[in-house]
């Protein structure tokens, strides 16, 4: 008898197997490293259109989706570094904060910020490059296809650093170690 039930059990399994709903794999993300960068417009301080398309045909782009906090703005000094690293090689860095209008025109003038900058309190822009993490860099190259997506905060600069050596070699110089520049 336990023969007969044990036979049926496993006669029963695929029937079990196929009853269940496999979870679908998550679609493939369309904003990742080696993906053309999203089609995105904001406007800047002043009600300029910024276009990414428009400046990916100039050359390489650094968007950074971030914040003034405390952790934010310690890490942003890195960030600075690296544009000026750059800006003279045909980096152009995008930052995009989620602070009020009237905060950030105070906090660029207090960072001099010597950056296309732009200003989305509904957080649109994160929904736009799929991230949720504050903050996100993406390095795109000439051309817009995105070669490289850091998240998250290192005060320290070590993130920075690392978006550092992909700009380098993107652009086809040496990297430049900011933590050595701050």
């Amino acid at each position: 008898m336990t023969r007969l039930i044990f036979a049926l059990f496993l006669a029963a399994l695929p029937a079990i197997a196929i009853a269940k709903d496999p979870t679908p794999p998550a679609p493939p993300k369309k904003v990742d490293v080696g993906t053309q960068a999203p089609d995105f417009k904001i406007k800047d301080a002043s009600g300029k259109i910024i276009d990414l398309a428009e400046l990916t045909a100039k050359g390489p782009v650094l968007v950074r989706l971030t914040c003034g906090c405390s952790g934010c703005d310690k890490e942003l000094a890195y960030f600075q570094k690296l544009n000026e690293a750059y800006k003279g090689q045909g980096l152009i860095s995008l930052y995009v904060f989620k602070e009020p209008d009237a905060k950030m025109a105070k906090y660029a003038q207090e960072k001099k910020l010597d950056v296309l900058y732009a200003v989305d309190e509904k957080g649109a822009s994160w929904g736009t490059f799929e991230t949720k993490s504050m903050p996100t860099n993406f390095l795109i190259a000439k051309g817009g296809k995105i070669v490289s997506i850091a998240a998250g905060c290192e005060p320290n600069g070590l993130i920075a650093n690392a978006v550092s050596a992909k700009a380098g070699k993107l652009l086809g110089t040496e990297a430049v170690d900011l933590k050595k520049k701050k």
